[in-house]
């Protein structure tokens, strides 16, 4: 019987990915998410798509419905996309199954998720990270207000760049009630090109690296094509990875920095999961060797690529508006989509679908696409209160 993996997150494109990489690899692969997810279903690229409850919304159910899958399907693996690692991870050790999830400790998920405490880690293993400041009440707030044009204030758990103020008025600050349980940071402001890192890490060793760009973002940063780093802009984001991933042990982590002018890249925040720097590996079986200790080398992710719906519905406009034509017909042309990669039109339109459903589910409840997309799934630090 072939080695079974339990991919979640189906919902992530970069899941699909993913997928290609561990049924390269000869693994039976299993998607799962807690929506319905037809992109997925209509790749073509796992066995099978399973649904199981909210793990934010229904946590209990959602326990019961990971132990059902575990007892029928008997996985060698679970590799989470999403932020349901999260969860997963508290889930893990009262089920039985934390030996065969790949991620690291709940306790190392938080560290590297939390903005504030993320940067301490950074502190104690040497790699650049912005002065940051911790602020659970008004008083912190007021103490800033002279210097906030230089600042960036955030959540300390937040995704997306979700609520994301960069050097706000007086007046726009005003839009922030920090608490603790609602805590914010402000981060010096550092200016320059902005790129990610993805990363695996295999009993403390990299195991998989890909440094990126992505010269097509949707408002708050969130990238939409996606394109190798230059070996020289790479290097130094390549000796950070190393650093983090004795601290990681095991499991994936990406991070977004800052090149300023000098060329030294500033560590912003973490994301320890599945990001769209899976798209640079191009579902080769390699990344799947990677996170199974059985790669005779470190892997590289170098692919350039793209999400072709977002291309045309976010891309086009923009293109037109910044006059940016040729730019987007370049990618377009030498840039493969992600999604339709080996599986045609039916993922595409699967892709489409979905998105519609969480538009829809957006518009009824007056939150932006991204927080629809992730609102059952979502993770905000121990106990969840924000």
């Amino acid at each position: 019987m072939p080695n079974r993996v339990l991919i979640t997150g189906a919902r992530a494109p970069a899941a699909l990915d993913l997928a290609r990489s561990f049924a390269a690899a000869n693994w039976e692969v299993h998607l799962a998410d807690s929506c319905a997810c037809l992109m997925a279903r209509w790749s073509g690229v796992a066995e099978a798509v399973h649904r199981y409850a909210s793990p934010k919304l229904q946590s209990e159910i959602f326990r019961s419905d990971l132990q059902s899958l575990m007892q029928r399907f008997e996985f060698n693996l679970i590799v989470p996309v999403c932020e349901e690692v999260f969860h997963l991870a508290e889930a893990a050790a009262s089920l039985g199954f934390a030996d065969r999830l790949f991620a690291p400790s709940p306790q190392v998920l938080n560290d590297l998720h939390s903005k504030s405490r993320f940067v301490q880690v950074c502190e104690r293993l040497g790699i650049s990270v912005p002065k940051t400041r911790r602020i659970s009440g008004q008083a912190e707030l007021d103490q800033l207000a002279p210097e906030t044009e230089r600042l960036v204030f955030k959540p300390e758990y937040s995704r997306f760049g979700a609520e994301i103020l960069i050097g706000p008025s007086a007046s726009q600050l005003t839009q922030i009630s920090p608490a603790e349980d609602r805590v914010w940071v402000a981060q010096d402001r550092i200016v320059g090109e902005e790129v990610c890192f993805h990363a695996v890490a295999v009993n403390g060793v990299l195991t998989a690296f890909a440094a990126y760009g992505s010269p097509w973002r949707r408002p708050g940063g969130v990238g939409y094509a996606f394109e190798s780093l230059a070996e020289v802009a790479a290097a130094p984001l390549f000796e950070a990875a190393q650093r983090l991933a004795g601290f990681v042990r095991d499991g994936q982590f990406a991070c977004d920095a800052i090149i300023d002018a000098d060329g030294r890249p500033w560590m912003i925040e973490c994301n320890p999961r599945g990001t769209s720097g899976l798209h640079l590996f191009g579902g080769r079986s390699e990344l799947a060797l990677a996170m199974t200790g059985q790669a005779d080398r470190l892997v590289r992710g170098r692919e350039r690529g793209h999400l072709g719906l977002a291309m045309w519905l976010y891309g086009l406009p923009e293109a037109i508006k910044q006059r940016r034509m040729a730019s987007w017909s370049r990618e377009r042309r030498e840039g493969q989509d992600v999604i339709a990669r080996g599986g045609g039109a039916a993922p595409v339109l699967g892709a489409l679908i979905d998105s519609a459903v969480f538009s829809m589910r957006a518009a009824r409840t007056g939150c932006s696409l991204e927080q629809a997309m992730t609102r059952d799934i979502e993770w905000n630090g121990p106990g969840g209160a924000q």
